[in-house]
């Protein structure tokens, strides 16, 4: 019974530990949005520049992370979870000492590559430590807690470190963080690997698929100052299209494939996979457009914009370890469909959203409510993406599915950028007394994007209804013996 214990213990301290290495991460996609203006004017940053401190994290951890869990598959899930823990921490530690533009910007670039690296070791770590089935959906309900929270809470702490210390410090924080977390990963993870037949390694598969994802959120990213209609736009999209062929035709024609093709075979993986793309870009752009409105046209400043969204955080993180027991109770596909729709009604009422708004009447109940919808969608659809899965594929379905919710982050802003600053030209062209900084504008251009992420929620939700497939309830009862059988196994 004491080894039963320890044993459950361990696994506990394990998911604590996975749970803290993601939330640094996803943290960092947000935490550098309100220090922006501060890290401008210190390094001497352009206005047409400012934007790959950002974009720079974005296209590398956007383009590697199915390669990072392929090779988590092939090398190592610890092996490469620590090794993104340490590219991660280093890099924190050279984005914070940065002196230039080119520096911080590279720095950012190899700070994309670790949390690429860690991102689908940590995810597919927690599939092997936990069988599928109660204990697992569990464990992915805190897992998405910090998913779901972890954007949130970047711009809170963003604008508190940056405000009562320095820009610096918001990458100070990941090294202490990072240093604790390699201590920690001997004494509470097993090394876990595929076992796979072969450890031969698809050089043109990952090459082409790498290639291609880096070129279309680049592309995208270059859309927002470029326009979507340029030369230069659309051959990069074409080049990225093209590249993306070309790994499907690799992976069809490879005996040891990077991305096992096999796997959409299951409809709910490929629906998962779709819904997760939606949510990630509803997610990153919302975030985006309020604190732009909350800086630009309520005024606030970096610190109360930070403050604004820890309704919104903790609300995340409340219904998140709520969620896995509604899917527990009524199954994954309603569970989904419910967040969905329950996100599409907090962004149908940001919409609304006037110029001079007030915090709680306008802001803090779709927050609240938007909130409620991301923690009960971040759980059921990781759990859809990863159901069924075969041990030997568990980093490549992490990495996939941590893949779409980036690639649909980077594109959902690009878009919503354009529509954003669309909608607010042609409220100029219309109106010869307002200017594109003017608040009625801007104003006008955040709801027209608005109404645009509400659509996309909806059609999520129609997605998750017709394309999610409820589990056999004999089938998951076999599952779930058999993975008890593991987890009893692994304990031993």
């Amino acid at each position: 019974m004491a080894d039963a214990t320890t044993s459950t213990e361990r696994r506990w301290s394990a998911l604590a530990l996975i749970v803290t290495a993601q939330f640094m991460v996803i943290l960092d996609v947000a935490i550098v949005n309100v220090a922006l203006p501060s890290i401008k004017t210190d390094l001497g940053f352009s206005q047409t520049n400012l934007q790959w401190v950002v974009s720079a994290y974005a296209i590398i951890f956007g383009g590697v992370l199915l390669l990072g869990g392929r090779l988590a598959d092939l090398l190592g899930r610890r092996r490469l979870f620590v090794a993104g823990l340490a590219l991660f921490a280093a890099s924190s530690l050279l984005c914070g000492l940065a002196w230039s533009e080119g520096s911080l910007i590279a720095f950012r670039a190899v700070q994309g590559l670790g949390g690429a690296l860690l991102a689908p070791a940590a995810l597919s770590l927690l599939m092997t430590i936990f069988a599928e089935g109660r204990e697992r959906n569990l464990a992915l309900g805190i897992y998405g807690a910090a998913s779901g929270s972890g954007a949130a809470a970047g711009v809170l702490l963003g604008g508190l470190l940056t405000s009562y210390l320095s820009w610096s410090w918001i990458f100070f924080i990941n090294v202490p963080v990072g240093v604790a977390a390699i201590a920690l990963t001997p004494l509470l993870l097993r090394e876990s690997r595929a076992d796979l037949s072969h450890r031969h390694f698809d050089v043109a598969g990952a090459t082409s698929v790498t290639a291609g994802l880096m070129l279309l959120v680049y592309a995208v990213t270059r859309a927002t100052s470029n326009g979507w209609g340029a030369g230069t736009t659309l051959g990069l999209l074409a080049g990225a299209a093209a590249l993306v062929l070309a790994f499907v035709v690799v992976e069809l024609r490879s005996p040891s494939p990077l991305l096992p093709l096999r796997i959409f075979r299951s409809r709910t993986l490929s629906a998962a996979n779709g819904a997760m793309a939606i949510v990630g870009a509803v997610a990153f752009s919302e975030f985006f457009l309020l604190t732009l409105y909350l800086q630009d046209v309520l005024h606030y400043s970096a610190v109360q914009s930070g403050v604004a969204f820890a309704g919104f955080a903790l609300t995340v993180v409340v219904i998140s370890n709520v969620a896995q027991i509604v899917v527990g109770r009524v199954g994954v596909r309603p569970t989904l469909t419910a967040g969905l729709l329950v996100s599409a009604a907090s962004v149908g009422l940001l919409t609304r959203l006037p110029v001079h708004g007030h915090y709680f009447w306008d802001l803090f109940p779709p927050f609240v409510l938007g909130g409620a919808g991301m923690g009960l969608s971040f759980v059921p659809v990781t759990i859809a993406s990863l159901t069924g899965v075969e041990r030997s594929d568990a980093g490549v379905a992490s990495g996939l599915i941590n893949t779409s919710r980036q690639i649909g982050g980077a594109v959902g802003i690009a878009v919503v950028s354009a529509i954003a600053a669309t909608s607010t030209r042609d409220y100029v062209h219309a109106h010869s007394a307002a200017t594109a900084s003017n608040g009625i504008a801007l104003d006008h251009g955040f709801q027209t994007a608005l109404y645009g992420l509400t659509g996309l929620l909806m059609f999520g939700a129609l997605l998750a209804v017709t394309l999610v497939k409820p589990p056999r309830a004999p089938h998951v009862a076999a599952e779930r013996a058999d993975g008890d059988a593991v987890a009893l196994e692994e304990a031993a």
